[in-house]
């Protein structure tokens, strides 16, 4: 089964990875996830994806202290922002854009109530 958890860690840093650019895709949620499914299925992943300069930081920080760098917490919210706006342009019912609204709120309370690394 390890060659799951293999795809399954790919998959996601791929995701994370296309997210640096993509500002409606969370990018440390998916290394996260990434360093979670590798150390089940592959020690030298693991300690690859750790190890790099720009994905392993954010993983550490998070393992250490639960900490979101002050810029990440800004690319979020701009993220946040924008994924709202976006569906104001195209139109979302009022009731969608409400449960949006909220549930965006709430991931932005919790993403600037973390501590900064």
């Amino acid at each position: 089964m390890p060659w799951i958890w293999t795809a399954f860690g790919g998959l996601a840093l791929a995701l994370g990875a296309i997210g640096i650019f993509l500002p409606l895709l969370p990018t440390v949620p998916f290394l996260l996830l990434a360093a979670f499914c590798f150390a089940r299925s592959s020690e030298r992943l693991h300690d690859w994806l750790l190890g790099h300069p720009l994905f392993g930081p954010p993983i550490e920080n998070w393992r250490q202290s639960g900490a979101i760098s002050r810029r990440a917490k800004w690319a979020a919210s701009l993220s946040i922002a924008a994924a709202f706006t976006l569906s104001l342009v195209l139109g979302v019912k009022p009731l969608i854009l409400g449960i949006q609204a909220v549930t965006l709120i709430a991931v932005s309370l919790f993403i600037w109530t973390r501590p900064e690394a």
